[in-house]
């Protein structure tokens, strides 16, 4: 019954962490097309009244003015429209759904015996230590250095190493599968952090000066903006991070950390491409393809890299019927699906039972290679092969 109770909170925390994720990515994508795409307002008024920006668009049939005020409108409105609640919904549905999915069974998920035998209690606490660690060295390098020469560049740099140290301590430290995840986490928790310690902060002490009727100190939006910029960064890097748990031949790389610090670089390298893009069709800049052509470049090559050796390949027995596969799931399978423990409502030791689930067992053993859970049963690329040959073969039980 747990088994049951958790496999529907982690499909209902998903399902509302992939809605509030939407909303969140999606507006963020939009303020930067935007503020990438404004132009000087042609209305003298607007201008006096301290406009920096404007853009006309048009959408499902009506048409969009908006204007930007760098600092202060003329006036605050009576209705002002927040964009948080998509930052704080997406961290909590994503951490609840990370307890559920791996905090709750950390000895099976989140540890990896063979690279560090710790108690739950010791990795839970590690890979929480995780999400606080980067967030107060991140946060203390954008406040040491943005200021400085090159403060961009500077800033950049080091959080550049400062993910790539990440990185490579949790994929030594935990299960790959929950390492990979565990840096997205890492990472999204500075994006809702930047939301929550700076940019709303500075934006309500935006409008309290306005409505004190004290000048506006411009800091509060350069430091908003600086980690709004961030944040847009940071998003395809951790949308890849967390899409990569469904795909084992990255996770279970013995270099996985290079493949994670390498696919999360092009992801940013692509995101440089279209946020440019917007102020290349204005004349801002230069084309920005060579961004494009950079991460698609380490995608070709990870993809190269990665591609399997046809001559290792595992061959199963001339003939490997429901005998064999039997002996396989026996040893490597029965333990989490037989008789006393049915995990995800899936039992193999039945023929009955197995052959309902034969699409399943050929997909997580054989194809994805997701199964056993971090291989902790110690499968064989030659007892893969006899369940991939037996399923190939009509998957028979008789």
């Amino acid at each position: 019954m747990e088994s049951y109770v958790l496999d529907w909170a982690n499909l209902l925390l998903r399902w509302l962490h992939v809605i509030t994720a939407i909303a969140w990515v999606g507006s963020s994508f939009y303020f930067v097309f935007l503020d990438s795409s404004l132009t000087p307002p042609a209305d003298a008024k607007l201008r006096e009244e301290g406009a920096t920006g404007e853009l006309w668009a048009v959408h499902g049939g009506g048409f969009y003015h908006p204007v930007k005020y760098a600092v202060q409108p003329p006036q605050l409105p009576p209705h002002l429209h927040w964009f948080y609640w998509e930052s704080y919904s997406t961290w909590m549905s994503g951490f609840a759904l990370f307890t559920v999915s791996y905090l709750w069974n950390a000895s099976t998920y989140l540890i990896d015996k063979s690279l560090m035998n710790w108690s739950p209690g010791a990795a839970i606490g590690v890979a929480c230590s995780f999400l606080v660690v980067f967030w107060i060295l991140y946060d203390v390098i954008c406040q040491v250095f943005s200021h400085r020469k090159n403060g961009d560049a500077i800033v950049g740099a080091l959080v550049l190493v400062l993910v790539c140290a990440a990185s490579w301590l949790a994929c030594h430290w935990f299960a790959g599968r929950a390492a990979f995840l565990l840096v997205g986490a890492m990472i999204a928790t500075a994006m809702s952090a930047n939301v929550f310690f700076w940019i709303i902060p500075g934006q309500k002490k935006v409008i309290a000066s306005i409505q004190a009727g004290q000048p506006v100190d411009p800091v509060h939006g350069q430091r908003g903006k600086q980690r709004s910029v961030h944040n847009t960064y940071f998003t395809l890097p951790v949308l890849f991070a967390m899409l990569s748990n469904h795909y084992s031949f990255l996770y279970t790389h013995k270099l996985n950390w290079l493949v994670l610090i390498a696919m999360m670089f092009a992801g940013a390298a692509i995101r440089q491409f279209f946020v440019m893009r917007h102020g290349w069709k204005l004349g801002r800049n230069r084309h920005p393809a060579g961004y494009a052509l950079a991460g698609l470049a380490v995608i070709a090559a990870v993809i190269a890299w990665l591609a399997p050796d046809s001559s290792a390949v595992a061959k199963a027995p001339a003939a490997a019927g429901y005998a064999e596969v039997s002996k396989v799931l026996e040893q490597r399978c029965l333990m989490c699906h037989g008789a006393q423990v049915q995990m995800k409502n899936v039992r193999l030791d039945a023929p009955a039972s197995l052959k309902q689930h034969a699409q399943a067992v050929y997909q997580q053993a054989v194809v994805a290679k997701t199964m056993p859970m971090n291989n902790s049963t110690g499968i064989t690329e030659a007892e893969r092969a006899v369940i991939g040959q037996w399923f190939q073969a009509g998957a028979k039980v008789d």
